[in-house]
């Protein structure tokens, strides 16, 4: 049927059920408290971040991506920790100086938690000030140590939110 002059255009029906991420959004901000949601974002961007710089720099010594293993500066070696200092000191700057908005805003978790990443990666070689990045003497064991805790850290810290997040996720309404 064709729609005659003058009659009002049809408006599509519009579902009155939540999304699954808006449930989730919900549960997100009613079972944890601002200082609760921004440890899980900064312990869940820690171990991406870990996770992330670990399979980056076992591809590079594959022989993948850039000659010379990395980033280089006037012909130095530019280790991913001081990008790791750098984020940290801004995420500092914010903290210091920024306002309850900049401070509050989920970047500046993610920010440190990646930051923190960045550093722990390259613990070792800050430890002893010489570059065993690659040495055999543990660093799988601290790889899996690092990574155990980095999740574990992220469950910890989510507590109050994961059975309703899940709960979120399966209803259909």
């Amino acid at each position: 049927m064709d729609a005659e002059p003058g009659d009002a255009p049809t408006v599509p029906e519009v579902s009155h059920h939540p999304t699954r991420w808006a449930r989730l959004r919900h549960q997100w901000n009613q079972r944890l408290q601002p200082g609760e949601q921004a440890t899980v974002l900064a312990w869940a961007s820690f171990t991406l971040t870990f996770a992330g710089l670990r399979a980056l720099t076992h591809w590079i010594r594959a022989g993948h991506g850039p000659s010379g293993g990395g980033i280089s500066l006037d012909g130095k070696h530019f280790h991913h920790y001081n990008l790791g200092i750098g984020m940290l000191a801004t995420v500092a700057g914010v903290g210091l100086r920024g306002t309850e908005r900049q401070r509050r805003h989920p970047a500046a978790a993610v920010a440190y938690g990646a930051a923190n990443a960045m550093i722990v990666d390259e613990l070792a070689l800050l430890l002893d000030l010489k570059d065993v990045y690659w040495a055999a003497d543990g660093r799988e064991s601290v790889d899996v140590a690092v990574g155990c805790i980095a999740v574990g850290a992220t469950v910890v810290a989510g507590m109050p939110f994961w059975p309703h997040a899940h709960r979120a996720l399966r209803s259909g309404r």
